[in-house]
């Protein structure tokens, strides 16, 4: 019995030996991505571009809102003095506007993801490459990115690579 106590100590030390060695190979680093798109000047230019976009998305719904206003006072001030079936045209056409609208803001809203999608996507592969190069360069098994909320506690010895990355990008 002792003796095969013994032997199984010594494979949880010996395991345990092994499970310490292999984590010494490992090198783990962590980075904001978040702050490292922040940083890249193309994404000052990206978001100027982006809010041009949203600019004209909104503008346009307003004319819309605008003209639906009018149209709607337009009515109020009048109903008492229209026929049924001048009202129900009008009621009708004020639907219609508002039908418009509505799927005004669901296509635009649709627009809005695609234009950032294609605005943001080359900036982020641009960061992801930086992000790879430097862990290539510098010998790292794990990057985590914190940004995103999925590492909850990383030691002191897990390196933050934000500083190689912006020097890789030569930003300061």
């Amino acid at each position: 019995m002792k003796k095969s106590i013994s032997v199984i100590l010594v494979l949880v030390l010996f395991g345990w030996g092994l499970s310490a060695q292999a984590q010494q190979k490992f090198k783990f680093g962590h980075i904001n991505s978040q702050e490292l798109l922040q940083a890249m000047p193309e994404n000052d230019s990206a978001q100027a571009h982006l809010q041009r976009f949203a600019k004209e998305l909104q503008d346009q719904y307003d004319a819309m809102q605008v003209e639906y206003n009018k149209k709607a006072q337009e009515f109020q001030d009048q109903q008492n003095n229209l026929t049924d079936l001048i009202k129900k045209t009008k009621l009708e056409e004020l639907q219609h506007i508002q039908q418009t609208m509505q799927e005004f803001q669901t296509n635009a809203q649709q627009e809005m993801q695609k234009k950032q999608a294609e605005v943001l996507q080359p900036i982020i592969d641009k960061a992801n490459q930086a992000i790879k190069e430097v862990a290539q360069e510098n010998g790292f098994t794990y990057i985590f990115d914190i940004s995103r909320g999925t590492i909850l506690y990383f030691s002191d010895q897990s390196i933050d690579i934000l500083p190689l990355v912006k020097k890789k990008l030569g930003i300061q």
